[in-house]
């Protein structure tokens, strides 16, 4: 068998790349994150190969979206699911409409979240130009998702390319999403030819998916993310106030269900365990009340039941200002922390999530347990990516 190459770490550095305003190509004035870049963009252009490179949320693995063989290549990379579909990524406005069907005509409400969220973690479903888009990008389905990132070397990249990008998460298929290079590596070292290294992602979760294109006219959110619900209702709010009818905005699972589509979806993390890492992860529900057929236990009870005869390595995630951290036994545990931020402040908790995971990961706890957070702003996503990840979830009342 032949060894595979190692994986090339490229650095760029993002304050060298500048967008101005009529122009669709970026200003570098970096000779050394040029070159990175048309490395990047030969493997992903020449080559047909998969590149990872960082965005505002996480870091992707990119490649060219228009054609088929080179998006299978980012399924065989992650060992994803063949029915879950990819979002597709521009650089430009110009991009944008080069994968609109003729005729489209943009909603009112999209027109306002592009305004204030492009380019941005939100990601929007349009239909899909069977003549232009793939049918392995949206897993057979008449809508693309599609989103402008701000990150500046995630765009540069794209605007080199000449091409959409369809790009998931850089890992593993079910693994905690990636936030730094050195968390691609890790996982991907070997199986990729480039990672791009532009620094920590500043989300840390991905984008907030939204479905407009219902004939009710309503906002879907079919995945909480970047963006939040609340900013999302706020700007149609204040841009269409003089239009009539202010489009709802709804969050899947939270003010609708819809099986059909979770069974087939229309978009990334809907149907799929996801962001799970390598060792169990339980939920500790500490706020909300628990549902009736659920029983409570005390925080002592909960430790005492994860004892062993050997001496347990625990990774504990919680905000900051939490109640559990003045109750963790020391006698049988060794504790690895993780603070996530205070309860006030839900973006850092989203932001170092991810990282903090594969950090615990990395430093080789036995397990790890998680402190839900309140499912506002930003907490919505957190919880979304938590749930999806806990195998297990325990109702904590304190004494």
């Amino acid at each position: 068998m032949i060894p595979r190459a190692p994986t090339r770490v490229l650095r760029c550095d993002p304050s060298s790349i500048h967008f101005h305003a009529g122009l669709d190509q970026p200003e570098i004035t970096c000779s050394e994150t040029s070159a990175a870049l048309k490395t990047a963009s030969h493997h992903l252009v020449n080559l047909s190969e998969p590149v990872a490179f960082p965005t505002e949320t996480v870091y992707g693995l990119g490649a060219m979206a228009l054609s088929t063989s080179a998006s299978a290549r980012i399924f065989t990379t992650k060992g994803r699911p063949a029915d879950n579909p990819l979002i597709v990524h521009v650089s430009s406005f110009t991009m944008l409409h080069s994968l609109l069907p003729d005729g489209y005509v943009m909603s009112k409400a999209y027109q306002v979240l592009i305004k204030h969220f492009w380019p941005g973690a939100l990601t929007l479903l349009f239909p899909r130009d069977p003549a232009t888009v793939p049918t392995i990008i949206t897993a057979g389905h008449p809508t693309v998702a599609i989103r402008m990132p701000s990150h500046p070397v995630a765009r540069a990249l794209i605007a080199m390319a000449n091409t959409p990008l369809a790009a998931p998460s850089a890992n593993s298929s079910g693994k905690p999403s990636p936030t730094r290079a050195e968390h691609v590596l890790r996982d991907l070292d070997g199986k990729i030819s480039v990672i791009i290294d532009g620094g920590a992602c500043d989300v840390g979760l991905e984008s907030t998916v939204v479905d407009g294109l219902q004939e009710d006219g309503k906002m879907r959110v079919l995945r909480p993310g970047g963006i939040t619900v609340e900013n999302i209702r706020r700007v149609l709010e204040e841009e269409m106030h003089d239009c009539g009818e202010i489009p709802d905005v709804l969050v899947h699972r939270r003010d609708y269900a819809d099986e059909g589509m979770e069974q087939a979806p229309t978009t990334p993390g809907m149907k799929y365990r996801h962001y799970a890492p390598s060792v169990p992860l339980t939920l500790l529900m500490t706020s909300s009340r628990p549902p009736t057929s659920e029983s409570t236990i005390t925080a002592s009870q909960l430790f005492q039941s994860l004892r062993t005869n050997r001496r347990l390595k625990v990774g504990m995630l919680a905000p900051t200002d939490s109640a559990l951290w003045d109750l963790l036994p020391t006698d049988g545990f060794e504790w690895s922390r993780c603070l996530l931020g205070p309860t006030s402040e839900p973006a850092i908790c989203a932001h170092r999530l991810f990282d903090g995971l594969l950090t615990l990961e990395r430093e080789g706890v036995d397990l790890m347990l998680i402190e839900e957070v309140e499912e506002d702003q930003e907490g919505l996503a957190v919880m979304n990516r938590v749930k999806k990840a806990a195998g297990d979830v325990r109702w904590i009342v304190y004494q």
